[in-house]
């Protein structure tokens, strides 16, 4: 009879995914024994503090790691592509910490609503470092149910049931999708692990893989918010709170398409040619469906919304030319974008604050002259987004074009240029309807000036110190993205 081995874990690795998974059990149950007006300030405070302690747990690992190594039993990856997606991910549960404070909605619920956001970052930390498709489907669903139900943590608010029952519906398809075709390669090639796919792909039925390489695609691509999978974005988008919006659109970019950069890089390279050439598919789809679906926007959560979609096709754009260049192209790009994405939701919730009401183009008028700070940043964010600088995108840009370039398809680069400028129009807009909008169109705050939010307000300079950053500082952060992905063995020359 065999005897069983404990696998040997470093705990050190794990440090970001058991700081935050510990917050949140205290953060929920300390919060059933404190009174009603407590329970906002001590779970706030207590979720700061856990994604400050695993972001710099994050970084040190960073420093620490010159090359990767699988730990539990190579189940996850102890590696520096973990590490900074796991450092982006808890800034954007930071930053979202300060936007929600104030919302009104989540009185009564904080500590639900603080112990979920804890638990889905930590679902997120895990999910970048998976190194198996079962740690990869584990991850996915750890921090999806809880995005969820954070969708409908406004229990009486029905636009928020119904982006929850949306999002939890369509979800739940592409996650099957990807377990579907996880069990296709599993099948074929009898490994789990990305190392061990990739060795057993060769000996194979091809039939089989790529099968559930077509199905593992579009499961992940359900997560980036990529056309034509995009479906449920516009809707959830509009319909959860808006600091739980501007949390999705910034981290789930984040770990989605670091998940799959790894995964296609790492596990099926000897398929190169099938999976770029079937991203480079969806980018087009995702930048044209996108742009022109946003330009007839009038709700500003919804013109976001599609904005998103539009900026996974350049995100997945460098995964596409599948070279080195391109990982570092699309971790440089990840940081000006997921910081200008929180910022832009984060105006966004003032605004709502402010009205009590969606925010359309209509009601943004005048917004730049009441609030010039929040209207200066929401017109950098827009022209950020676009590619202009001195926003760090205007860099990533030209690492994203200048990827698939080096692979030979200059024609992707004059799509993304076509879809970039085709974004302007209504990028644009939003600046207009800030200052050129006439006054009598514009709705002011009832009761007076408009409510202070200093945490709010800190949370956008924050994002806006990002955004101009990523491009004053962008040499080191270059570095920083190639150490990386360094140890990746990209299969484009």
């Amino acid at each position: 009879m065999e005897t069983f081995t404990a696998p040997t874990i470093d705990w050190t690795a794990l440090s970001p995914i058991l700081i935050t998974l510990g917050g949140a059990v205290v953060v929920l149950l300390v919060s059933l024994f404190l009174p009603l007006g407590v329970r906002r300030p001590f779970a706030a405070a207590v979720a700061g503090v856990c994604f400050v302690a695993a972001g710099a747990a994050a970084i040190a690992l960073f420093a620490a790691d010159d090359t990767g190594r699988g730990i539990v039993e190579d189940a996850i990856r102890r590696d520096r592509l973990a590490e900074f997606a796991q450092v982006l991910v808890m800034g954007a549960g930071l930053l979202s910490v300060l936007v929600s404070y104030r919302e009104r909605d989540k009185e009564d619920r904080a500590g639900e609503y603080y112990a979920l956001l804890l638990t889905a970052t930590s679902g997120m930390a895990f999910f970048v470092a998976a190194n198996n498709l079962m740690t990869l489907f584990l991850g996915l669903e750890w921090f999806s149910i809880c995005l969820y139900i954070l969708t409908a943590i406004a229990a009486e608010r029905l636009s928020g049931l119904e982006a929850s029952l949306k999002y939890l519906i369509v979800g739940s398809f592409g996650s099957a999708i990807l377990l579907f075709g996880s069990a296709f390669v599993f099948g074929a090639t009898g490994a789990l692990d990305f190392a061990g796919i990739a060795a057993g792909t060769d000996d194979a039925e091809r039939l089989f893989v790529v099968a559930g390489l077509a199905m593992i695609i579009v499961g992940l691509a359900f997560k980036a918010s990529a056309a034509p999978f995009h479906m449920w974005t516009p809707d959830v988008y509009e319909g959860a709170p808006t600091p739980v919006t501007g949390f999705m659109a910034a981290a789930t970019k984040v770990a989605a398409v670091i998940v799959t950069m790894r995964l296609l890089v790492t596990a099926f390279p000897g398929e190169e040619e099938l999976w770029t050439v079937a991203l480079a598919v969806i980018v087009c789809i995702s930048l044209a469906w996108g742009n022109l679906a946003a330009i007839v926007q009038a709700n500003l959560k919804r013109l976001l919304a599609y904005s998103s979609i539009s900026h996974a096709g350049f995100l997945l754009m460098p995964v596409a030319a599948g070279n080195a260049l391109g990982g570092r192209a699309l971790l440089y790009y990840l940081i000006p974008y997921a910081a200008m994405s929180l910022g832009a939701f984060a105006v966004v919730a003032i605004r709502e604050r402010e009205l009590r009401a969606p925010v359309t183009l209509q009601n943004m008028a005048g917004f730049g002259w009441e609030r010039p700070f929040l209207g200066a940043s929401m017109a950098l964010f827009m022209f950020g987004f676009i590619g202009f600088p001195p926003t760090g995108i205007f860099l990533g840009k030209f690492y994203v074009f200048s990827a698939v370039i080096d692979r030979g398809w200059a024609w992707l680069a004059i799509v993304g240029v076509v879809a970039t400028a085709i974004s302007v129009y209504y990028y644009a807009n939003v600046i207009r309807a800030m200052y050129m909008q006439p006054r009598e169109l514009a709705v002011v705050a009832a009761g007076g000036s408009p409510p202070q939010d200093r945490l709010l307000v800190t949370a956008v300079g924050a994002t806006v110190a990002v955004a101009i950053g990523s491009f004053v500082f962008a040499d080191p952060l270059v570095d920083i993205a190639a150490d990386a992905v360094a140890f990746l063995q990209f299969p484009v020359a």
